[in-house]
């Protein structure tokens, strides 16, 4: 029987949380392909996700790898697929059992209709385990219970498309969108959320809380003082977004409109980590990246005329204290990071 969908898991060093990962993903049905993606680890994660390939020898495929970084695990993942649809999981996340059971219902029912998606949508959760914190990020203004286009989507400022959201066709990614991560980047899941939309036509959200996205580890990809240390990682994936968007997307089109407040939020986030750094060298990184985005000049005009742009270019000491106290603000709201 043909697989409907396809969990890419990427794995490096994830011996003390696969198992969390991974049994929240293995409901009883043969139609749903696990595939766990070992990045050359050096612990037990090679040793464990054998293990679950060898239990469920018609669900988990355990493929191991020289490690290339997490979009190269996402790559092998999605290009490997066999499924109709595709969603990437990190090892340190999981799925809402009953959540997740109402996806495969929903995607069943459109096989059983003969009908097909682009792009399903899902609420998910920032979830501080050791605070207990959850926020659950919803969207509250997309069309309920019927598929949708571009002209219906309307998304308040905290309110994006993440990795955690998305279940894409498989074939619209690998086929459509050839979408290829870069090697040894972080952050590269903004850029498997940004590339393929041009071509997502037809999408469906599912009013469901299905992905918890872990937030509170320290040496987390999304924890600010790593990010500073990766902020190189972090500059490279926000031009490539900049240069794809410029390059590629009609600003006016319905899908030009959401991917420009899409890459708005990453050009704040990193400008305020720069701003946040408080040393010349890294505000000097942010004059780079406003200067960058100048070589475009009608993208430029559009991100720093819009409130955020002028406010993360706020002069002088007063400037950068005000941009970061919206942010700490921001940050408490959403449970971010």
């Amino acid at each position: 029987m043909e697989k409907l969908l396809s969990i890419v898991v990427p794995c490096y060093n994830s011996q003390d949380y696969i198992d969390r990962c991974v049994e929240s993903l293995l409901p009883e049905n043969d139609r749903v392909e696990i595939l766990l993606i070992d990045d050359g680890s050096t612990d037990r994660t090679a040793e464990i996700i054998d293990k679950y390939e060898r239990t469920y020898p018609k669900q988990v495929k355990a493929v191991h790898q020289e490690n290339g970084g997490h979009g190269q695990a996402v790559n092998t993942g999605m290009y490997l697929a066999k499924g109709k649809y595709v969603k990437v999981v990190d090892s340190d996340d999981w799925l809402d059992l009953n959540s997740y059971q109402k996806v495969l219902n929903f995607l069943e029912s459109l096989e059983e209709s003969n009908e097909e998606i682009d792009m399903l949508i899902c609420n998910y959760i920032y979830d501080k385990v050791e605070l207990g914190h959850k926020k659950v990020i919803k969207y509250r203004w997309l069309p309920k219970n019927k598929s949708f286009t571009w002209n219906k989507v309307y998304l308040l400022y905290g309110e994006y498309f993440l990795m955690h959201a998305v279940i894409y066709r498989t074939s619209l990614v690998t086929k459509e969108a050839k979408l290829k991560l870069p090697k040894h980047k972080f952050y590269v899941d903004n850029l498997y959320v940004f590339e393929p939309l041009p071509y997502v036509k037809k999408m469906y959200y599912l009013d469901v809380d299905l992905y918890h996205y872990f937030i509170g580890r320290e040496d987390q990809s999304v924890n600010e003082k790593v990010m500073l240390k990766r902020i190189d990682q972090q500059l490279y994936v926000n031009k490539r977004m900049i240069k794809f968007y410029a390059e590629n997307i009609d600003v006016n089109s319905d899908v030009g409109k959401y991917m420009k407040r899409y890459l708005e939020i990453i050009t704040t986030i990193s400008s305020i980590l720069l701003i946040r750094g408080n040393t010349k060298e890294y505000l000097d990184l942010k004059d780079d990246l406003w200067n960058y985005l100048k070589e475009y000049d009608d993208v430029y005009r559009i991100l720093r005329r819009r409130l955020l742009g002028i406010g993360v270019n706020l002069p002088g000491k007063f400037g950068r204290k005000l941009a970061t106290d919206v942010y700490k603000v921001a940050q408490r709201l959403y449970g971010f990071n």
